[in-house]
């Protein structure tokens, strides 16, 4: 076990865990962002910088600083490891520039964006984003193209963040998508369209941090605070069968996989479960999402009710007592 400090608050940890994963177990404002770092893929991180922290005191043997900001999802933890984030001005500027570059080229296109009330581009542009760019060079731009069947990618939001290859990789046999070219013309493409074809791309869209990958049959259909999520499963043979329905009156607009405070999925879902079973019936509805009360999907979704004409409901009116106490506050 090693003990490290982060912005004043200690944790004893594994060895081998990262500073990003020891500020989670601690909670709260401490937690760097991450763009690129997703728990269930191996190798992730390291691409986008936007976790950066100050080593102060690099452990009890060797308490030597080290020289510069480092991505908190790569380096390890020390015993007697010292960290700044947030409590540190110098540290918030260099985000500031990290979030700066990652805006060279992204559009801020929120309003026509499906991943709005999603993204965490959205969250650090709005915290830490300049009121306008100093970049004064042409920025890239894309055609929208099909990768798959019901995959759109939009290459000028890309971050290059690679969670979509790294799913690629570790879920999808025979990948046939990835990073073209290098340094400022890399792209993530296919040499021919359409070509992404398996039970598990669909992932993609889920580990996408901003809106370069999405959902077809979803896209442009409505807005993420419009509809509410439910938590359902079923008997599925290709996964875990368990997933997030979102609803608009008693119609299902979307399926995606369940994601945890970190918009981490928990479990990979196949294609059929999130294309092809688009209605109640096909489903065991668990609950209404516990949604965060910051989130702006959470506006006027107080009080979740549950989509009528469902045979398979486990509970009925299941409200959560935090959200119907706001509520009543509110009035």
């Amino acid at each position: 076990m090693a003990k490290v400090t982060i912005d004043g608050h200690s944790v004893e940890v594994p060895d081998g865990t990262t500073i990003l994963q020891a500020a989670r177990l601690i909670g709260g404002d401490i937690v760097p962002p991450a763009m690129c770092f997703y728990t269930p893929l191996k190798t992730s991180g390291g691409y986008c910088r936007t976790c950066i922290v100050n080593v102060t005191k690099g452990s009890e043997k060797d308490p030597r600083p080290m020289p510069k900001p480092v991505p908190s999802c790569r380096q390890t933890v020390m015993d007697g490891m010292e960290v700044q984030g947030i409590t540190s001005p110098a540290l918030m500027e260099a985000r500031k520039g990290v979030v700066e570059f990652l805006l060279i080229n992204h559009p801020l296109d929120c309003p026509i964006c499906d991943q709005a009330g999603e993204c965490k581009l959205q969250d650090l542009s709005y915290e830490h984003g300049l009121s306008k760019s100093r970049y004064e060079f042409e920025r890239r731009t894309f055609e929208k193209i099909d990768i798959g069947e019901k995959i759109k990618l939009h290459m000028t939001r890309c971050i290059l963040c690679y969670r979509c290859v790294k799913v690629a990789d570790q879920l999808c046999p025979g990948r046939v998508h990835g990073v073209m070219n290098r340094g400022d013309v890399a792209e993530i493409s296919t040499y021919i369209q359409n070509a992404v074809d398996n039970d598990m791309s669909g992932n993609m869209i889920d580990v996408c941090p901003v809106g370069a990958l999405t959902d077809k049959t979803f896209r442009f259909k409505s807005r993420v605070w419009n509809v509410n999520p439910f938590d359902a499963h079923r008997d599925c043979k290709k996964c875990a069968g368990k997933v997030r329905l979102w609803y608009k009156g008693e119609e299902v607009f979307r399926v995606t996989g369940r994601k945890d405070a970190y918009d981490e999925v928990t479990d990979w879902i196949c294609n059929e479960c999130r294309f092809d079973k688009k209605k109640t019936s096909d489903w065991i509805i668990d609950g209404p999402t516990k949604i965060d009360r910051a989130s702006v999907i959470s506006q006027n979704h107080y009080v979740l009710k549950e989509p009528a004409h469902n045979p398979n409901l486990n509970s009925v009116n299941v409200v959560e007592e935090k959200f119907q106490l706001e509520n009543k506050n509110n009035k």
